[in-house]
């Protein structure tokens, strides 16, 4: 199909960032500057410019029932021209309700700032963030395999189960694209040992059993934790109540109702609700945002010491209250600004310094991992300095994450790593560091240009105590 577009400049939607900052896990680059995946049964292709956002879209031969399409595509019988007109257009009324276009971003960042002298400093260099309106299910699948992991593995996750169990929507090219499957796709009990054998380790068992707890519950459920003001493409806003400091009644109904599933506990909770149910007030309070909360906004001190249950809440009320029933969004913008700072510290100290061999070492004994990279970066290429950035910054993230978590784990849910489940976790852990150091070292260049030796060493506790069966994290506690 033909290229259409949608008028919207690069400061009202960059994709670039959007579509790669951990709120989706399914958008692929196709192509120089393009970004395709196989969603609401087709394959949607997306490019910009400064001034406009470019889509095509691939549709099946007929609509695949296994599809998590909100809304079926209606099959009329026209000429080819009319079809793909129809098609098009449809296309573009769902993209724009897909990525948020309605609200205009610039008079929201001028609230944000107005009410918050950090926000006006930071945030008005990184233009283009919005909160897409996703699909709950595609939402709560890929945030329970966040858990302890990174968006590269993610995505690769994510990808393995749609290619075994979601419904083949097209290719383009050679490769194929699949679309997410549905909860029933999940529940046959060979799911889970087939998704360990994939390489899902204990999330296979969350997902399984996630899945069978979905498909217990009437049809829609999910859907009808969803903010009424942001309800799924095709139906009709209502309102959603009053807002108060720990948010509206409704998010904190599904809040409540997502934690009891299996691993889902309050971060990922809080992640579902604001990227695949639209409560914009949820605040998803991990290590990074409580880094920024400590640094930029006074927390750390008196009783809110540490990332306890308590303090999560205190963060996230705090800026509901100061950001209103868009904090998450605000929020977004600067969990997305504080890493492109990292980023471009990072590419500034890149100078002056002969061409060096790079290598990468993983050290591991019964309780600790060791990552030393040696770094290639050139000075002229953004993009490869964002990647070492960003790279090196999941890899301190993660292991925060991950020795805040086994410290805070109580007694009876965890487990001696001797267990075939604790060793199946300690490869799981040890390998997934390895792998994104790995994945910054393949991002390097070898054209001519100024480079600098960088070394992280990152060492973590990783298996003397692994989850076994959780219900839920340490912060619902």
């Amino acid at each position: 199909m033909s290229w259409r577009s949608i008028d919207i400049p690069i400061t009202e939607l960059c994709i670039d960032t959007v579509l790669r900052s951990g709120q989706s896990f399914r958008w692929k680059r196709s192509g120089p500057l393009e970004y395709s995946c196989a969603i609401h049964g087709r394959i949607i292709t997306l490019k910009q410019d400064p001034t406009k956002l470019y889509y095509r879209a691939i549709f099946p031969p007929a609509v695949n029932n296994e599809s998590t399409a909100s809304v079926p595509i209606p099959l009329i019988s026209r000429t080819a021209s009319d079809l793909e007109e129809f098609e098009l257009q449809e296309t573009q009324r769902f993209l724009r309700h897909y990525l948020n276009l309605e609200p205009n971003l610039g008079e929201l960042y001028a609230q944000w700032s107005e009410k918050d002298k950090n926000f006006a400093k930071k945030a008005p260099k990184f233009h283009g963030v919005r909160i897409l309106k996703q699909d709950a299910w595609e939402t709560l699948v890929g945030f329970i395999c966040s858990s302890c992991n990174n968006i590269k593995r993610i995505s690769q996750m994510m990808d393995k189960l749609c290619a075994n169990y979601g419904p083949l929507i097209g290719h383009i090219g050679d490769v194929p694209y699949y679309d997410m499957p549905s909860p029933a796709a999940l529940v046959n009990p060979r799911v889970e040992t087939h998704l360990r054998e994939l390489g899902f380790g204990y999330r296979a068992a969350y997902l399984f059993q996630t899945a069978q707890m979905i498909s217990r519950e009437e049809d829609g459920w999910l859907d009808s934790l969803r903010n009424p003001e942001n309800p799924v493409f095709g139906h009709k806003a209502s309102p959603a109540g009053q807002m108060l400091p720990e948010g509206r009644e409704g998010y904190r109904n599904a809040h409540a109702a997502l934690v009891e599933l299996q691993g889902v506990g309050a971060k990922v909770a809080d992640c579902v609700c604001l990227f695949g149910l639209g409560w914009g007030e949820a605040v998803p309070v991990d290590t990074h945002v409580w880094q920024i909360a400590q640094r930029d906004y006074g927390f750390g001190r008196g009783k809110h010491k540490s990332l306890t249950k308590a303090t999560y809440d205190a963060v996230a009320n705090y800026f509901r209250q100061l950001w209103g029933k868009e904090a998450g969004w605000a929020h977004s913008v600067l969990f997305t600004a504080d890493l492109k700072t990292f980023a471009e510290k990072a590419a500034a100290n890149i100078v002056k310094s002969e061409e060096i061999l790079d290598s990468v070492k993983a050290e591991t004994n019964d309780n600790t991992a060791t990552v030393s990279i040696k770094e290639e970066t050139i000075v002229h290429d953004n993009g490869n300095a964002d990647n070492f950035a960003l790279g090196v910054s999941d890899i301190i993230a993660r292991t925060s994450s991950i020795q805040d978590e086994i410290k805070h784990e109580p007694e009876e849910d965890i487990m001696n790593s001797n267990t075939a489940e604790g060793k199946d976790e300690n490869a799981v852990l040890k390998r997934e560091i390895s792998e994104v150091a790995a994945h910054i070292m393949s991002n390097k260049r070898t054209a001519n240009g100024h480079v600098k030796q960088e070394r992280i060493d990152v060492k973590t506790e990783l298996v003397e105590r692994v989850v076994k069966r959780r219900r839920s994290d340490r912060l619902r506690r």
